[in-house]
């Protein structure tokens, strides 16, 4: 960490070639979305609900329209809801550079403040957005002329052939646990077997872990550090119970259509054949503040209009690519502050 402030000329000095090629970068993925026929929407930061899984945290505000009425609002977490709201008013291809904020997130790769490169695509199925994102990787690796992105000790070739895994698969080959024999055939785990397989295979698990946190721990500790590296990983199939967003797979109703794009252990972007459904989501959404109820004591409001404009979506496919992290493994800076223009204080 160094003793001076961002704003220290010398400092600046050293983080200006990196913040250039961001520029550089940005305009290159404009133009490249541009030219697949994509608009650029800018939806706005404040929401009614600033977004409703279990372990995202938001920023509160109140809106002020009189001395006696006050709103709450919340920066959002993610532009989704709003761009779900413009495919139902007939958009099909959109894409924004959204500034996002984070609550309880500040690290090497984390901001409360941040940059989200999200698009979607209606009537286009998820393997289409999936394309997109390794497309992403190649035109960013030829703008910052890398050959190799790099974190920490790890390193990938954004343009060698992608590695394809469901989550099934990366449980059994990276932790040694069926993942699939702890679900049922909705898709709900079942939260004793899972902790039984677990600790089987070495797993440190608690009387209070649920089915969700036993999934985060092995995940976090034993798949996602070794996932993108030498070559990109396209981690696919998400259980259908970690997946709030994302509809049922056609195949399987246990896993749903969701994928995460992984290179040097960093998770890059989240995607989904998107849930259009309005009852389900409503039960998802429900089921997830019920979650965070149980773990942090709060809840966020459900958005009823987005609920309500889910009605008239078509069938889309999205995902949520985090720029910065982008730009920092592109350029090979160790700390996501060193690829802002002014962090977060």
């Amino acid at each position: 960490m160094s003793p001076f402030p961002w704003w220290s000329a010398s400092r600046h000095a050293d983080r200006r070639p990196l913040l250039l090629r961001r520029n550089a970068i940005k305009a290159a993925l404009r133009a490249h979305f541009e030219a697949q026929g994509f608009t650029e929407v800018e939806c706005g930061a404040l929401a009614v609900s600033p977004g409703n899984e279990a372990h995202l945290h938001a920023f509160r505000t109140e809106a002020v329209s009189t001395a006696a009425e006050h709103q709450t609002r919340y920066l959002h977490t993610s532009p989704e809801f709003a761009a779900k709201k413009l495919l139902a008013a007939g958009e099909t291809r959109i894409f924004d550079f959204a500034r996002v904020f984070r609550n309880r997130e500040r690290g090497d790769r984390h901001a409360p403040e941040f940059t989200m490169l999200e698009w979607y695509r209606a009537n286009e199925p998820c393997e289409t957005i999936q394309g997109d994102c390794l497309a992403t990787l190649h035109i960013v690796a030829d703008v910052a002329e890398a050959k190799t992105f790099r974190y920490r000790d790890k390193t990938c070739d954004p343009c060698a052939e992608v590695q394809r895994l469901t989550v099934a698969q990366a449980f059994t080959f990276h932790a040694g646990i069926d993942l699939l024999a702890t679900l049922n055939a909705a898709g709900e785990g079942d939260r004793d077997t899972f902790a039984v397989k677990a600790r089987r295979a070495g797993f440190a698990v608690t009387d209070a872990d649920n089915w969700s946190d036993i999934f985060s721990k092995v995940l976090t500790a034993a798949i996602e550090p070794r996932l993108g590296i030498n070559q990109p990983t396209l981690l696919t199939e998400y259980p259908r119970c970690e997946a709030a967003l994302a509809r049922a797979t056609p195949h399987d109703p246990r896993v749903a259509e969701r994928f995460e794009l992984y290179a040097c252990g960093v998770e890059l972007a989240n995607g989904f054949g998107e849930l259009t459904d309005p009852v389900e989501q409503r039960a998802r959404f429900e089921a997830e503040m019920d979650e965070k109820q149980r773990i942090y004591g709060e809840r966020y409001p459900i958005d009823e209009d987005f609920l309500a404009a889910l009605e008239h979506m078509p069938s889309a496919s999205g995902v949520a690519l985090g720029f910065d992290r982008l730009v920092m493994l592109a350029t090979g800076a160790p700390r996501i502050d060193d690829v802002l223009w002014t962090p977060a204080p």
